[in-house]
């Protein structure tokens, strides 16, 4: 059994800081679940282009208000608590947060807690990243 408390992480190095935004990984690839889970702030007032190509995404609001754009087709999600979407098509997407979102992502393939988000806004395939580490 894994069991972690989210603060105690936060503390650690499973937090990862960017521009805007923060994200706890709880569970990680080297965990073998088969899938990561994080729980990600995106601050109030900020908008973030993300494109996980390599990478599937479910995701749920625990708190806030924004919104996600499909910027393939411009169509646009209230995002609030108890709301969730999935990335089950790989989507570009914009998240704004009107304030802040607290939200709970699930990642399959796994992140192993070290990728960057790169230019075009996705991570590199896990092969990739494993050549490479």
């Amino acid at each position: 059994m894994i069991v972690r408390d989210l603060e105690e992480a936060r503390r650690g190095d499973r937090l990862v800081k960017a521009d805007g935004w923060d994200s706890t990984r709880l569970l990680l690839a080297g965990d073998d679940m088969g899938f990561s889970f994080h729980i990600t702030r995106i601050a109030t007032g900020t908008s973030h282009e993300f494109h996980y190509k390599h990478h599937f995404e479910s995701v749920y609001c625990i708190s806030g208000d924004g919104e996600i754009e499909e910027l393939d087709t411009g169509k646009v999600h209230q995002i609030k608590p108890g709301v969730m979407y999935a990335l089950d098509k790989n989507d570009r997407h914009r998240l704004t947060a009107r304030e802040e979102l607290v939200l709970a992502c699930c990642f399959n393939p796994p992140v192993t807690g070290t990728e960057v988000h790169r230019e075009d806004g996705s991570y590199a395939p896990a092969e990739e990243f494993k050549q490479s580490a």
